[in-house]
């Protein structure tokens, strides 16, 4: 079934520009001038994809991409956009348009915007990605998954598959050791950029001084050391998706060229002369405030307005009631498998009780380093309250970025005494690792990935 497209402008020659376009990508076209007969078109035809103008003659390009929000949540909407008009695109995003153009319109990036929306469409009509004998992926059947039943988590899930239809920047606020990353990967696997590279930044990690290379590219001779060319990590996510995490580390310098990238989607590589074009799509989180920086000055307002189109909050891990014994299940079985173990231990009612109650500010990712201790300690086929060793003095912990902090050193302080233990049994046995791990109480194998886990040589 050929596909359907309606352009809104009232340039006559923009609409048959765009309608020449589609119709070389196999796609028919409507037009309509203004907003009343825009309406009226879709309200008796059947449509694939809406290219609105802003400016129409009896209204704002806004409001019809309002109403098709409202009215056909299904359809895909573009807003075409004056040159350097930024802000209303981001408002279209808000309002529901799964991109923007802006005039003068790049022909290859209008293609690609129209070959992701057609894709997006035929993909939720079913004439795409279906489930075959082979065992291909049904649309937003992603490969990782978010463990939980809690209220909190649904809704959580229900936003990403919301938000993996559209295009925008997706900000993803939340606690260290939430799962942000994963999150951003459940978006960019439910989306119609699944088959493109998912690209993650850890933007505290990168020097200052080479981040605009490792972002941007650079070409040969650029600089000393610049031996050859060298993509950006935008140009390795062309198609796909970049994910920015602790996207508040940049600093202020990186932020202006970041912002210049979002606005006008082209990066210009250290060395060359020319911006080159770049068809990604932006996810970012942190663990902080990004408003509080903003007021502090730390943080550019208008690229915090740019990447915070649409805010997701992954909630900690205290919010999410029984999800803490379900993921400490599927935890344990992930650790047994990586171990060797033929099935993965059982919890004790009163070891239950114990994570229950502890608030976890380290959330998921202390829950994971608490159970790997356990499982690696444990001597029998049950872990007792006994074995689970929580950060102390935390029952009264908000999660709050300083306990955070907290609960990571204390996990790196057992770690050291456990690297120590280890050490000095192996020392004791002539690293005989068998009578090692029989003087640690633990079995062969256990001792065996404790050893690679902690890097003891």
């Amino acid at each position: 079934m050929t596909p359907t497209a309606l352009i809104v402008d009232d340039e006559p020659d923009l609409c048959e520009l765009l309608s020449l376009t589609l119709r070389r990508m196999d796609v028919r076209t409507e037009t309509a001038h203004d907003l009343a007969s825009a309406r009226e078109k879709l309200e008796t035809g059947s449509f694939d994809l809406c290219l609105t103008d802003m400016r129409l003659p009896d209204g704002d390009g806004l409001d019809l991409v309002a109403w098709i929000a409202r009215e056909r949540p299904a359809l895909p909407v573009a807003m075409i956009t004056a040159h350097g008009h930024v802000e209303a695109a981001v408002q279209a995003l808000k309002l529901g348009a799964f991109d923007f153009v802006a005039k003068p319109i790049d022909l290859e990036r209008l293609r690609k915007m129209l070959h992701t929306a057609l894709q997006l469409n035929a993909e939720r009509n079913g004439r795409a990605r279906a489930t075959d004998s082979d065992g291909a992926r049904t649309p937003g059947d992603a490969g990782t998954r978010l463990i939980g039943a809690s209220p909190a988590m649904q809704r959580l899930r229900e936003m990403i598959a919301r938000v993996a239809r559209s295009q925008a920047p997706v900000h993803i606020c939340g606690e260290s050791g939430t799962g942000k990353e994963l999150v951003a990967r459940m978006i960019h696997e439910a989306s119609p950029r699944r088959d493109g590279a998912f690209v993650p930044i850890n933007c505290g990690a990168i020097p200052a001084e080479l981040m605009e290379s490792e972002f941007f590219g650079h070409r040969k001779g650029s600089f000393t050391g610049a031996v050859a060319d060298k993509p950006g990590l935008f140009q390795s996510a062309e198609g796909g998706t970049l994910f920015l995490d602790e996207v508040a580390e940049l600093p202020l310098h990186m932020q202006v060229k970041l912002l210049r990238v979002i606005q006008e989607k082209a990066v210009r590589p250290v060395g060359e002369n020319r911006e080159v074009p770049v068809d990604v799509r932006i996810l970012s989180a942190t663990h902080c405030q990004l408003a509080e920086l903003v007021a502090a000055g730390r943080f550019r307002e208008d690229l915090f307005y740019r990447i915070n189109v649409i805010e997701l909050r992954v909630p900690p891990l205290r919010e999410r009631g029984e999800d803490v014994l379900l993921l400490a299940r599927h935890v344990l079985a992930r650790l047994a498998a990586e171990m060797g173990l033929e099935k993965p231990p059982a919890l004790s009612a009163a070891a239950e009780a114990r994570l229950r109650a502890h608030p976890f500010p380290g959330n998921v990712r202390e829950l994971e380093n608490t159970l790997e201790r356990a499982i690696t300690l444990v001597a029998g086929e049950t872990i007792e309250a006994g074995d689970i060793q929580l950060l102390a003095g935390a029952g009264e912990a908000t999660g709050a970025e300083g306990e955070t902090g907290g609960a990571m050193r204390l996990g790196s302080a057992l770690e050291e005494v456990e690297r120590q233990a280890i050490r000095e049994a192996l020392e004791q046995t002539r690293y005989n690792k068998t009578a090692a791990a029989k003087r640690l109480g633990m079995t062969f194998r256990q001792l065996r990935y404790r050893i690679k886990k902690l890097g003891i040589e």
